[in-house]
């Protein structure tokens, strides 16, 4: 069985039936068998089922939003705009498909010579519990439609959830012999890796596991993708609109309580605006209200486990220690379930442990900088690579970051997040591949030559 807990309360919630590894190996054989059908189904078949598969979503938006905020504590709207946001990605690939996949002629000595994309097979994807349907779906809606077949496996956290949305998939119109969701133990879901009919592997998660996965699929010669942690910067030049920018850093750190993996999650801050800054971010993380996810005034529920919540406050604690101001939050709750605060730190500096970890939560970093050749520095200080942000109004100032910041998305002012019209991914810890836009859907492809004379 799958336990799980219902983080707003830290109680027990109703178990989940687990496959065993004969079960998992018997459902990866079903989908494998249902490869052949599945490619030889046109481009506008495969489209036909997507477009069901997002007014099936958003038919069920309610109760999927419900699930997430009941198993992981995302707060109902949250819920309810990742459903939407699914539902549109299932759209985008059914839309725009078959033109990113269209055979393209090349010259050479040949008569007619040119390159074409078809499917690999069956695909395996691991995927996290921080937003269970979105995830899911910018891994199953390109892949299911360049024609493979798909084992998802879900976080163990989130198992009706993820039960749930493969109910969707099928009530589309989706075969059972197309796609499936193992309910397994992330320990049975190692062995599935090395399944002789899967074919490469699609993971999101922590940077630890995903160099595990990575060198599994390697040996196996599987290609993959992975989309790990980020210790995201944003840099804020005085000259920016302030008011704009500190509400959507506000917003981005505090989105799903903190558990984005391409949340702001290191502030660089120019001198003369720092303690302008800081008191601001202050007054905004101060009014937050931390709740019930499944009221939907709540700006923030609890985190996923408890184990993360603690890892949290060690790594906010050990950082006061080593010199940062905590100017709010930083406190364990009394209250039942596994709530953190938000919590700013300032006069963060490398060294310190919410400085060059990944922080999973509520918590942001701030540093003073004095300039953007030292705020460009401290901010490719890091193994990471994920998302970048920079504020301001200055052109020159725009062009160095843009090509002096090492990571795999820029925004210029504005928030960095994940859209399926744009390829997503990152760099050194943060992983490799690309997910979402016309990238994404030629990640599972064999991109094939065909010469003619």
């Amino acid at each position: 069985m799958l336990e799980t807990t219902n983080p707003t309360t830290g109680q027990a919630l109703p178990p989940c039936p687990a496959m065993t590894l004969e079960q998992a190996h018997s459902a990866i054989n079903s989908v494998a068998e249902g490869f052949t059908q599945w490619k030889e189904k046109s481009m506008a078949k495969r489209a036909t089922m997507l477009q069901a598969v997002a007014a099936t979503l958003r038919n069920n938006k309610a109760e999927l939003a419900g699930l997430m905020a009941l198993e992981m504590g995302k707060p109902i709207k949250e819920g309810l705009a990742e459903v939407e946001k699914s539902a549109g990605c299932a759209e985008y690939y059914a839309n725009n498909g078959a033109k990113f996949l269209a055979p393209e002629t090349l010259e050479s000595d040949a008569s007619h010579s040119y390159v074409q994309y078809p499917p690999l097979g069956t695909v395996l994807g691991i995927l996290p519990w921080n937003a269970p349907v979105w995830l899911a779906l910018r891994f199953l809606a390109p892949t299911l439609m360049a024609g493979n077949t798909c084992v998802l496996k879900a976080d163990p956290n989130v198992p009706a959830t993820a039960n749930k949305l493969i109910e969707c998939f099928y009530h589309a119109g989706v075969p059972k012999n197309v796609l499936v969701n193992l309910t397994v133990p992330n320990s049975v879901a190692s062995k599935m890796i090395d399944h002789p009919l899967v074919k490469a592997v699609s993971f999101t998660g922590s940077s630890k596991a995903g160099q595990s996965i990575a060198s599994q699929a390697a040996a196996g010669l599987k290609p993959a993708v992975l989309e790990l942690g980020g210790s995201d910067p944003c840099i804020l030049m005085a000259d920016a609109d302030l008011e704009k920018a500190l509400n959507v850093i506000t917003l981005s750190r505090m989105v799903n309580a903190g558990q984005s993996c391409i949340s702001v999650k290191r502030l660089f801050v120019e001198q003369t605006i720092y303690d302008e800054v800081c008191e601001a971010l202050r007054q905004r993380f101060s009014k937050l209200k931390c709740g019930d996810p499944t009221d939907e005034s709540t700006n923030l529920g609890p985190l996923a486990r408890e184990d993360l919540r603690d890892q949290l406050h060690l790594q906010v604690t050990q950082s006061i220690d080593a010199g940062a101001r905590c100017l709010v939050g930083g406190d364990l709750p009394s209250r039942s379930g596994f709530f953190y605060p938000p919590t700013l730190l300032v006069d963060m500096k490398p060294g310190m442990a919410a400085f060059d970890e990944e922080t999973f939560g509520p918590v942001l970093s701030v540093s003073p900088i004095k300039d953007i050749d030292q705020a460009l520095e401290l901010a490719n200080n890091t193994e990471y690579g994920l998302g970048a942000s920079i504020w301001t109004r200055n052109q020159t100032i725009i062009d160095q970051a843009i090509n002096t910041l090492q990571s795999g998305q820029i925004a210029v002012n504005g928030i960095v997040k994940s859209d399926p019209r744009l390829p997503s991914g990152g760099i050194g810890k943060s992983g490799y591949g690309r997910e979402l836009g016309p990238q994404g859907i030629r990640e599972f492809v064999n991109v094939q030559q065909i010469w003619v004379a």
